[in-house]
């Protein structure tokens, strides 16, 4: 019998085939059903400067427990919101970037209704908020920046310590990998000897146990975001006790390998697609009565922003980043299809998972004058 090493993953849902709007569908029926008149989760959002995030369970929005920010599972979907002054402004005024964060094993109904709530948080806050599609493995650096550590876990926020306790609970290897401080990511790992390198940190996490493991070649500060992580974590199991083992001098007999065993890795890799894409610029218009989405532009960074028209919306595929620009004087139903034209066009893309940023015409963000001017 063969060993294994407990990182099963679940099935992948294939984006190529997917609505993400969902708009009329059942999803967005059950969203409302069970919204009623009123979501309570939105009581207080955006009304002082911070970061907010809630978790969609089960076509509701639940608060994700601040001690968790910026870690996610990638069997979930959550909304982000950044609510910030502006720096060079004495105005009181609060602006708002609005997130929705896709994991690569959510379901079709999760990350349908965190589309669709983010939207009714947009109405909430009076149509003011920036509104950002996040895809696992490929978030703006933007959405990163909100967080002192941003981390990847396996599976559902239903498989956490916190929810299992230390007895069902199920050891996890974490990498932790950044060029500075400010910078580190966490991922999750197989739970493999093999995927240790003299590169990278590694946390082995395993409930009350946890141990951290240093390459000869990791940075200082790699290490010492791990250790910050490792401190968050028994102060929030209050039982657990940590050890830190150096790759040159650690025992091979130690409970560390143990938990570790030598068998091959079974990782999912996106496949290294070759894309000489050209930037290239949209109009989605409503003007003859039905939807029609044309090509306007395409070539060279900056797009033309003399192509823009008041009374239509307009789609800037960068490439790198993806931005739907609303005119003041678009239509209903140019405004509601606006980021499912975007996501459909993307499809048909070599980079269907680049970030979505959708904008309203006067209040663009500093990124989208670099990407249309």
């Amino acid at each position: 019998m063969s060993e294994t090493t407990g990182f099963v993953k679940a099935k992948k849902y294939d984006w190529k085939d997917s609505n993400l709007a969902l708009f009329g569908s059942d999803t967005e029926k059950s969203v409302k059903k069970e919204s009623a008149q009123h979501e309570l989760a939105w009581k207080n959002a955006g009304s002082k400067v911070g970061v907010q995030v809630w978790r969609i369970k089960k076509f509701k929005v639940v608060h994700w427990p601040k001690e968790d920010y910026g870690s996610f599972y990638n069997g979930d979907s959550y909304i982000v919101l950044n609510t910030y002054k502006k720096k060079e402004s004495d105005s009181e005024e609060l602006f708002h970037d609005v997130h929705f964060w896709i994991g690569q094993y959510s379901t079709q109904d999760e990350y349908g209704t965190a589309a669709y709530k983010t939207v009714e948080l947009d109405h909430f806050l009076d149509d003011k908020p920036v509104q950002h599609r996040e895809v696992m493995n490929h978030e703006s650096e933007l959405f990163k920046t909100y967080f002192h550590t941003f981390s990847t876990m396996e599976g559902g926020a239903d498989s956490g310590f916190r929810h299992v306790g230390p007895k069902e609970y199920k050891p996890r290897l974490l990498h932790f990998r950044g060029k500075s401080r400010t910078k580190i990511i966490v991922k999750e790992r197989p739970l493999s000897r093999r995927c240790l390198d003299e590169d990278g940190v590694f946390i082995l996490d395993n409930g009350l146990d946890i141990y951290q493991w240093n390459g000869s070649k990791s940075s200082k500060d790699e290490r010492i975001r791990a250790m910050q992580y490792i401190s968050n974590l028994k102060a929030e199991r209050g039982r657990a006790i940590s050890e830190t083992l150096d790759s040159q001098f650690a025992n091979a007999k130690h409970k560390f390998f143990q938990l570790l065993p030598e068998v091959p890795v079974d990782e999912e890799d996106e496949a290294d697609v070759t894309d000489d894409s050209k930037p290239t610029l949209f109009r989605l218009s409503n003007s003859g009565g039905n939807l029609s989405f044309t090509g306007v532009a395409s070539g060279e960074l900056p797009l033309p922003r003399d192509k823009l028209d008041s009374g239509d919306v307009f789609v800037a595929d960068t490439v790198s980043e993806c931005f739907v620009w609303i005119g003041k004087g678009a239509d209903e139903k140019e405004r509601q299809n606006a980021m499912s034209y975007a996501h459909a066009y993307l499809q048909k893309t070599k980079h269907p998972l680049i970030p979505i940023t959708c904008v309203s015409e006067g209040r663009e963000s500093e990124a989208f004058f670099v990407a249309v001017a």
